[in-house]
């Protein structure tokens, strides 16, 4: 007995019910004449994950009902087809009842032009990224069906997402009669997720003694990014199959029953490095952030320095040359070093590149300025007007042009202020929002060492990477003057913003007092100017945006 199973790792587009059921629809079919007869698709699949508040919304409800219904008649003539559609449900207008319906976070068992059974989601996350609860109701019924034909049926029982991260809906699953789980997620990426998902289904896999196969989405939504690796496991725990990661992909799994048991067999994908994943979760959210909002480019300002680099080699990778637009802005303060990378990069990257000077503009600030300035030195102020001033290019080019602009700021700057609100914060999407700085001369090198699209480039000249990078709005700056080094001001911030460490822990570890009351002052008084940076991707466990949600005006010091 063989049961084919394929797992529809497809990107979906949060909204586009027809464009989702359309590529259901597809994959169902493909997977069919290839000889499959379970496809399972990812969690909330016909509306794309997450569809925030509009899921509060009944005609929205109404729309992806529709949608099912689309799916459920073109796939009637699949005969022993099963198809397993991700899908919110409940709170339909159409009801007409007086009483607010409970909503659910749902799967719908299709075969043969019916919806056979549908489960509802039990465990609702709210943490992180996460905020099921706001939306759905936990679903309390245990769903377990039949797939395959004939002798070669096989008792599925279905979870979805966090379901499986506890023991509680496997196991019913299991009483229930299952043979195995198929498991249908959409979990956003950080470094390291997919291991962490196997490592939690293997213990699953064992508690329960059910194979398993995990069916995860692709692509990026707004600020996150799903990887897909999809995978299967079998009852021991062991690693069946594995799909790759940061690509649609029909993902089959062959399952084998041999002495009541079930066994499955898939290819399996090589095991890859975080920097890879990482790189290539850039890519992807800038990708399909421009690619799903209908931007016909990027545009970035080139400085010659290491962040701005960074930047226009992901967009080089995720849109190709002729998308991306640079503009080197020189001030008073621009060093040659800066005009000679900056122009070597664009050179080696083959995109457009502009030179617009900022000294008249600087110059006509100072002189309108002058009487209200009298008598007082030159500080930040004027730094952050060369800042917005470029910042001001770049958002008429945008309007002018449609790109839209990518900033270049990283984690580590948000986290501590060392940034301009409409200056260098201004622009439309930020690519490396959650990067701290040390990951960003780690990450430059990493895509110098490999070229993992075909490109055939080394993209980043040695001298961005190995110089003492500078804002470079005063003379003979660099961003040591302001900041402690980048190894103490990361270490710190990972440990304090990202992983919930006390200050008394720091110090005892063996951090100075002064650089820990420094950096997390710092990332406490600089709320409000993160409150107004434009999204970007996230790629650790928490991240300034959802994961982080501080207030801005508060008395509190620990």
């Amino acid at each position: 007995m063989t049961l084919k199973i394929c797992v529809a790792q497809v990107n979906f587009v949060v909204g586009d019910l027809p464009g989702n059921a359309t590529k259901i629809i597809q994959a169902a079919k493909t997977a069919y004449a290839d000889g499959a007869r379970l496809l399972l698709t990812p969690e909330l699949s016909i509306c794309g994950y997450a569809a925030e508040d509009l899921f509060l919304r009944p005609a929205f409800i109404n729309a992806c009902d529709d949608a099912v219904k689309t799916v459920v008649r073109e796939l009637a003539g699949l005969k022993g087809m099963t198809v397993v559609v991700g899908r919110p449900m409940g709170g339909d207008s159409r009801t007409k009842s007086v009483a607010v319906q409970n909503r659910f976070n749902a799967a719908s068992v299709i075969c043969e032009g019916q919806v056979v059974q549908t489960y509802a989601k039990h465990e609702l996350p709210n943490y992180q990224v996460f905020d099921e609860r706001r939306y759905f109701t936990p679903g309390k019924q245990t769903c377990v069906f039949p797939a395959g034909e004939g002798a070669d049926k096989v008792m599925v029982g279905l979870l979805i997402c966090e379901d499986a991260w506890y023991e509680g809906p496997a196991r019913l699953a299991k009483e229930a009669g299952a043979e195995l789980l198929a498991v249908i997620n959409a979990s956003p990426f950080h470094v390291g997720k997919g291991y962490e998902r196997e490592d939690t289904m293997r213990e699953r896999a064992l508690a329960t003694g059910l194979p398993m196969v995990y069916a995860h989405l692709v692509g990026g939504q707004d600020e996150v990014v799903f990887e897909g690796h999809s995978f299967a496991l079998n009852a021991d725990g062991t690693l069946a199959g594995r799909a790759p990661s940061f690509e649609e992909k029909l993902f089959s799994a062959h399952a084998d029953r041999a002495h009541r048991a079930i066994k499955l067999s898939a290819d399996i994908e090589p095991v890859r490095t975080a920097d890879a994943d990482l790189w290539d979760a850039l890519v992807l959210g800038v990708r399909d952030y421009l690619g799903k909002n209908g931007f016909p480019g990027a545009i970035l300002g080139l400085s010659g320095g290491i962040d701005s680099a960074l930047v226009l080699a992901i967009a080089v990778d995720a849109l190709g040359k002729d998308r991306v637009r640079t503009v080197m802005m020189p001030s008073p303060y621009t060093a040659d070093i800066s005009w000679i990378d900056a122009r070597e990069m664009a050179s080696r990257l083959d995109v457009r590149y502009d030179e617009i000077s900022i000294v008249p503009e600087f110059e006509a600030f100072k002189t309108s300025l002058a009487d209200e300035f009298k008598g007082r030195a030159e500080d930040t102020t004027e730094e952050n007007i060369q800042a917005r001033i470029r910042g001001t290019m770049l958002m008429a080019l945008s309007n002018k042009f449609g790109s839209i602009v990518l900033t270049t700021g990283n984690k580590s700057e948000l986290a501590t202020g060392y940034c301009t609100l409409y200056g260098d914060m201004a622009g439309g999407f930020a690519a490396i929002k959650d990067l701290a700085k040390t990951t960003v001369f780690r990450l430059a090198k990493w895509r110098n060492e490999h070229d993992p699209y075909g490109t055939g480039r080394n993209p980043i000249p040695e001298r961005i990477i190995t110089r003492p990078p500078s804002a470079e709005l005063r003379p003979d700056q660099t961003d040591q003057d302001s900041l402690p080094p980048y190894e103490v001001l990361d270490a710190i911030l990972q440990r304090y913003m990202e992983n919930d460490e006390d200050i008394e822990s720091l110090v005892a570890d063996g951090f100075a007092p002064a650089d820990v009351e420094r950096v997390t002052r710092l990332i406490k008084i600089n709320e409000y100017k993160r409150r107004q940076a434009p999204i970007g991707i996230r790629v650790t466990h928490r991240s300034f945006g959802k994961d982080w949600r501080y207030p801005i005006t508060s008395k509190f010091r620990a």
